[in-house]
């Protein structure tokens, strides 16, 4: 139904809500839309559990709520933020509720649980693949039961690639009317622009660079990788992970053992990127499961190919079938290990690759979401409701 435009008309109200700045794909993707729905004149508020962690510092002037001003809710941040929340919704009467990832499902179905007919649409991005090969057999029947609640209690779901919407029609149960395709927005243009032409340092030749980037979590299988560079590494081959967390001190008594001192380096959190992409020569994903990881599509900007495990079901189609690396079963150190060594021996499409890593911008997934956000409300509630600021 179209708007009457001749009634006074009011931005749309986005709520989004986050744990932390913790560094993680699906924190940085939420904070990049947010930052864009603010400059397309969204009436966009960010609510924080706690003002902590690493990326905190790149978005300076970034303007937020927090609910726990002392960082003390770290152990119970999903807890915190369910008893919180209700709080900041009755606050800022938002139309739609913004859940950016699988990890704050459970805060959103607990929304619609406590406030019932007075919580506003949520829509939903699912950021990881639904598969859980990491999950014990006997929490399967569980999470299979989890995720049809969901299918029923979220408004509307984002799939980031078009495979994950058929997982999501399958797993969730959810009709696919709710459900909308979304590109993951990994980078802005310019930032792809930035990538494609930094000067990238003289190869010596002494040595293949391998550059794997994300937290030091299970889920990444950095253990794996550096089982597989130990098997394939020649005489001055280097590996370099990118990230920080929990596994840290597994990561390095594994490398330790293997005799890999020096030669796998662990900077930890890393801001701007831009110096890693240009010194490596191809990037690793070791992961158990993803849903479409950014990095990827930033190493294709960085003109990188990439060794990947199948970790997700947008996997083949991102890596082009094969034309922009190779892909292997996850937890396969002997696969990893054998695509590692092969890996720059491989065709690489440059174009193409940088082709497909610009169908995953921010400019136009804001636009899309906003769309999305929009198709959940009532055409009159934005039309002729008069704007209220957030307080």
């Amino acid at each position: 139904m179209a708007r009457d435009e001749t009634q006074p008309s009011r931005s749309l109200r986005v709520l989004t809500f986050l744990h932390s700045f913790a560094p993680g794909g699906v924190e940085r993707v939420a904070l990049r839309l947010h930052a864009a729905w603010v400059a397309q004149g969204i009436d966009a508020r960010l609510v924080m559990g706690r003002d902590e962690g690493a990326m905190r510092h790149e978005w300076p002037g970034l303007a937020y709520d927090l609910l726990d001003s002392g960082n003390r809710t770290g152990p119970f941040e999903t807890l915190w933020m369910i008893a919180c929340l209700p709080g900041a919704i009755r606050r800022h009467r938002p139309d739609v509720l913004f859940c950016a990832g699988n990890s704050y499902t459970i805060v959103s179905v607990a929304m619609k649980l406590l406030l019932g007919r007075r919580c506003p649409p949520i829509l939903a991005k699912i950021s990881n693949d639904l598969q859980r090969p990491d999950l014990p057999r006997l929490a399967m029947p569980f999470y299979r039961l989890w995720l049809r609640i969901q299918g029923r209690r979220l408004d509307r779901i984002v799939a980031i690639a078009p495979a994950m919407a058929e997982e999501i029609a399958a797993m969730m149960q959810a009709p696919r009317t709710r459900i909308a395709v979304i590109d993951n927005p990994a980078l802005s243009e310019a930032e792809l622009d930035h990538l494609a032409t930094m000067p990238r340092p003289r190869h010596d030749g002494a040595g293949r660079r391998f550059l794997a980037i994300g937290r030091l979590a299970p889920q990444k299988n950095f253990l794996g990788l550096v089982e597989a560079f130990a098997r394939i590494a020649r005489a001055h081959d280097t590996l370099t992970i990118c990230g920080e967390g929990g596994q840290r001190a597994a990561i390095e008594a594994r490398v330790e053992r293997l005799g890999l001192a020096g030669r796998v380096r662990l900077p930890g959190h890393t801001f701007p990127l831009d110096g890693e992409l240009a010194r490596a020569d191809a990037l690793v994903l070791s992961s158990d499961y993803e849903g479409l990881p950014t990095v990827v599509l930033q190493a294709y900007a960085a003109g990188l190919p990439v060794v990947a495990t199948d970790c997700s079901v947008s996997m083949p189609a991102l890596l082009g079938e094969g034309r922009f690396g190779a892909l292997v079963p996850p937890r396969d150190p002997h696969a990893l290990a054998r695509a590692m060594d092969a890996v720059l021996d491989r065709p690489f499409d440059l174009s193409a690759a940088r082709a497909m890593a610009r169908r995953f911008t921010v400019d136009l997934a804001a636009r899309r979401y906003r769309q999305a956000m929009e198709d959940l409300i009532p055409s009159a509630a934005l039309s002729r409701a008069p704007r209220i600021k957030f307080r």
